[in-house]
């Protein structure tokens, strides 16, 4: 049957229609149909193969040149010298593959990570899969918040609202229907019974069957000219390779220097031609924007194994220079776990049947309360006081119920009467909502009294009190009738008995403290934003040390009435905001923003999405959160924990400082090459030939900068402030201290080179000092602060593996005779060797003494 035609069928024709049922599909024919149809999904883009991202290390300009010069090489009788050359350049593009090849697969891992859920009945039970697992037949239960995973036919709907802008433009939300249509040509916006894959639910609750997956969805048929998908390039990624694109020029125009010096001084033109080739291939950092992708995923999948998945690759970097961290109260700086601490009631009895009627929890396996927080402490009191039963709490049979409202602030439902005739109406909610309600309170003894004024007053201190006490404060009431028209709210809900008070805390997490005051020494601001009372919010937030700086509490009222003025000038003297709807999360995160701030925000709701997106770094939940809010977001917590925001800063700041003195090695190693063959070809020196240069550019750079880019985080990394974002990438410090290094790599080659005697016996000297020195000089920079003395060898494998790995690889060359011919070097004796390595710790010294002296420059 046609798409169009499924708004005008039954219920029951739809169901039959899709050989389905109410209670959906087995497992066993949701995988057949899986397997016959294929993934709910919609097509990207065609995926690298292994070999053509093989080919893409051949897309580079200089690559070619040295292909050339190779193939030149050979027809000339140089063999040795081009096959030499093609070897480097095989093995190059065979690392080349690999790294890019684990960097997608990292990336694949996360998207995995991140993809949406969907709610399903399979077997008739509820089970939750992967959105791209959702065959035509399964039966879909949505709720507010959720993304809806494919095209739908409703078969339940209760006040449910579903926002179709995305596909009919509509703006407003529409209100959905269960009933079939008459109208077999309506619009697709008028389908109201229908749902379609990539829309969002506003409101209410609902069911339905899925008629449509993938391509075949109404969004799939939007899709299917948007196929390609871009690949995601960070702000550090596009300033690197502008850093790239300028030194290239650089040393293209240095080798052609050098190219010129050298004919100028006599030297033969295909050598001059394969120097200056090689020494550009070696200098233009063509690798460093792959070292940096490769560090940036390798990155992600450390965060998502300690429960932060970044969703989107630019908030890595964000992440370091986080200076605000706006988040939720509850589940995020708590438990997410309510305990009943105290009750107040003249018939404890009657309020604890209350406490366990009035209540949608269900019990596990292990007796367990499964369901909201706070009704699940109302059965843990009860089954823990002995008051019911875990056997009495299953058996529990509602007559009749009206859902909590938000606008009503109460919920209630209906029993039977404990003498069998008519029923009982419980009703919990707000205190202050609940009490005027009532007309009589239940005493000891079963009697009810008319509830009076002065009475009323006891109960509001009492309610008072609690609630000082950082308690949530239910009140609960009744009433008895023989029956009740469950349509109007208003009429079942007067005229009730009080019948008590249950205050309950959600306790801190312990680790939360924790976190606040690593934010603290880490010169970022906790701001606690929550929708509960100011007394709750600001006890939490004192047990937790968010106001120990003397910032103070604002209400959602108190904001609302503050100009964008007042609140820039207040803002960061404000550290709890209670009782506050989510779109007062926008205004506050623009507060912190005007005032050059970055800002991270937590969210969870549907109409936390615009501030999750105006943050810096949204942060979504991944347990409470919607469909929506994990959509907007950033980063999404799978455990809903404030302490993973502060370990995702920490392994944001680590990849950052990673990446820096990655890139100031590769940067300063290079410029050490330049500036000694510019040097010695201006000293009219045979220095290094073409494959010296090309082989150190192969061994010394890749693996220790891919060594430095995986280091732990440093002792004292949480206990710095914040990187200005407005920073550019390298200072004008660190381009000094790059040459300066440089510098002092290309002084030690050339010493080398003259100790040698300028021969080969130099040139075999110079090979080994430039390429040994490169790997001491990735010691040093292990710490752009502290000494290499300080560090524990155990705690940096990858570091040491490079550096020994590396220097073996190095002196392999020199120890087998082929090998040591084939490169055109001379074997050392013993003084020689301890010449190479005093030089090579001189690197090590000059690099420490240079973090000495800006060790003292911080300090003062």
């Amino acid at each position: 049957m046609e798409q169009k035609g499924w708004h005008i069928l039954s219920t029951r024709e739809v169901l039959d229609s899709l050989q389905s049922g109410t209670e959906g599909l087995t497992n066993a024919e949701a995988e057949r149909r899986l397997v016959q149809n294929g993934p709910n999904k919609l097509e990207e883009g065609k995926r690298k193969t292994l070999f053509s991202i093989f080919l893409t290390q051949f897309a580079d300009l200089m690559i070619w040149v040295l292909i050339a010069a190779a193939a030149i090489s050979g027809v000339l009788g140089e063999w040795v010298d081009s096959a030499i050359i093609a070897v480097v350049i095989l093995l190059n593009a065979i690392l080349g593959t690999i790294q890019e090849s684990k960097a997608e697969a990292a990336l694949e891992a996360l998207k995995q990570m991140a993809a949406p859920t969907a709610r399903v009945l399979r077997d008739g039970a509820v089970a939750k899969v992967a959105a791209a697992d959702l065959v035509v037949g399964d039966v879909v239960l949505l709720e507010a918040g959720d993304s809806i995973p494919a095209d739908l036919r409703l078969i339940e709907s209760a006040s449910l609202k579903v926002e179709e802008s995305a596909l009919t433009g509509e703006s407003v939300p529409v209100e959905k229907i269960s009933d079939s249509l008459d109208d077999p040509e309506a619009a697709l916006g008028d389908r109201l019974n229908m749902t379609h894959m990539g829309t969002n639910v506003t409101y209410g609750r609902g069911s339905g069957v899925v008629i449509a997956t993938g391509m075949n969805t109404q969004m799939g048929a939007i899709a299917g000219q948007l196929a390609s998908t871009r690949k995601e390039i960070t702000p550090l990624q596009r300033k690197l390779n502008q850093i790239s694109n300028v030194i290239s020029v650089g040393v293209i125009c240095i080798a052609a220097v050098i190219f010129g010096i050298g004919l100028l001084g006599g030297r033969e033109p295909l050598e001059m031609f394969l120097t200056a080739v090689s020494l550009a291939v070696a200098a233009i950092p063509e690798g460093m924007v792959a070292v940096v992708t490769i560090v940036l995923a390798m990155g992600m999948s450390r965060m998502a194994g300690r429960g932060a998945i970044i969703r989107r690759l630019p908030a890595v970097e964000t992440l370091g220079s986080t200076q605000v961290i706006c988040s939720d109260k509850t589940g995020t700086l708590t438990q997410n776990r309510m305990t009943v601490k105290k009750i107040w009631s003249e018939d404890t009895e009657l309020l604890c049947d209350a406490m366990g009627h009035c209540n949608d929890s269900k019990l596990d396996e292990n007796n367990k309360p499964l369901g909201d927080p706070t009704e699940t402490a109302l059965i843990d009191y009860i089954l823990k006081e002995q008051h019911w039963s875990a056997e009495e709490v299953r058996l529990r049979k509602r007559m009749g119920e009206i859902p909590f409202d938000s606008e009503r602030k109460l919920s209630t439902v209906a029993v039977e009467h404990p003498s069998g005739e008519g029923m009982r109406i419980f009703v919990k909610g707000a205190p202050d909502v609940l009490l005027n309600r009532c007309v009589q309170e239940h005493r000891s003894g079963g009697g009810a009294v008319p509830l009076d004024a002065e009475r009323r007053l006891e109960i509001e201190k009492v309610n008072e009190e609690m609630a000082k006490q950082a308690l949530r404060v239910l009140a609960f009431a009744y009433k008895d009738a023989p029956a009740a028209d469950f349509t109007d709210a208003g009429a079942v809900e007067s005229q009730l008995t009080f019948c008590g008070l249950a205050g309950m805390i959600d306790p801190s997490r312990p680790e939360a403290r924790e976190a606040i005051d690593v934010c603290r020494h880490a010169g970022i601001l906790p701001v606690m934003i929550t929708g509960d009372h100011k007394i709750t919010a600001v006890a939490i937030a004192e047990d937790l040390g968010i106001l120990s700086d003397g910032r103070k509490a604002l209400l959602g009222a108190e904001l609302e009435k503050m100009s964008e003025e007042d609140l820039d000038r207040q803002v960061d003297r404000i550290g709890v905001y209670a009782r506050v709807a989510p779109e007062h999360k926008t205004r506050i995160v623009a507060a912190w923003q005007k005032r050059g701030q970055v800002v991270a925000m937590t969210g969870d709701g549907v109409n936390d999405a615009p501030a999750l997106k105006a943050a810096d770094i949204g942060v979504g939940m991944g347990i409470t959160g919607t469909d929506v809010s994990k959509g907007a977001s950033d980063m999404v917590l799978t455990d809903d924990n404030f302490a993973t925001i502060v370990t995702a800063v920490k392994e944001g700041r680590r990849i950052f400082n990673n990446i820096h003195k990655t890139v100031r090695f590769l940067l300063s190693c290079n410029a050490g090459e330049v500036l000694a063959i510019l040097t010695a070809t201006m000293a009219g020196w045979h220095l290094l030939a073409p494959i010296h240069i090309l082989w150190i550019n192969l061994v010394t750079d890749a693996f220790p900068a891919l060594a430095l880019g995986v280091e732990p985080a440093e002792k004292d990394i949480m206990d710095r402030k914040p990187r200005d974002s407005k920073l550019p990438f390298f200072t004008g410090r660190d381009w000094r201290s790059i040459v300066i290094v440089g510098a002092a790599e290309a002084i030690l080659t050339l010493a080398a080179y003259v100790l040698g005697g300028k021969g080969i016996v130099g040139t075999t000297m110079a090979f080994l000092t430039l390429s040994l020195a490169q790997l001491f000089a990735c010691i040093g920079f292990q710490s752009e602060r502290h000494s290499i003395f300080s560090i524990k060898v155990k705690e940096h494998p990858m570091l040491w593996l490079a550096f020994f790995g590396s220097a073996m690889l190095q002196i392999m060359v020199m120890i087998i005779p082929p090998v040591r011919n084939l490169f055109g070097l001379v074997p050392l004796d013993a003084v020689q060797w301890l010449t190479i390595l005093g030089l090579c710790l001189v690197m090590l010294g000059f690099i420490e003494v240079q973090k000495w002296i800006a060790r003292l420059r911080h300090s003062n």
